[in-house]
């Protein structure tokens, strides 16, 4: 069984920081992509950024310079540092995992908010 357990959301300031995490327990499975998405009020979920199993890092063109993310392979979690954040970068933020038992579409964390607001 998967189980993807996010924290880190919460209310910032405009041109403040978050970093949010996702812990990916699964057992024996192998894990192979991670990445982050997001869903805004009214709007389909959207890629933010993927890290390959090899450290390959895609970001979306609204998050480039701005987000990095990274992953601890030893403990099976994925980060998702955000600086310089917008108010557009409100949204839910799911965590998703590619792995053995899913290597297409993989399974999903429950959902972080993060809002940007003064």
């Amino acid at each position: 069984q998967v189980q993807l357990v996010e924290s880190g959301g919460g209310l910032v300031q405009p041109g403040g920081s978050l970093r949010l995490s996702c812990a990916v327990s699964v057992s024996t499975l192998t894990i192979y992509t991670m990445g982050w998405y997001r869903q805004a009020p009214g709007k389909q979920r959207e890629l933010v950024a993927t890290i390959s199993s090899g450290g390959y890092t895609n970001y979306a063109d609204s998050v480039q310079g701005r987000f990095t993310i990274s992953r601890d392979n030893a403990k099976n979690t994925v980060h998702l540092r955000m600086n310089n954040l917008k108010p557009e970068d409100t949204a839910v933020y799911y965590c998703n995992v590619k792995h053995g038992g899913s290597p297409s579409s993989g399974s999903w964390g429950q959902g972080t908010q993060v809002t940007v607001s003064s």
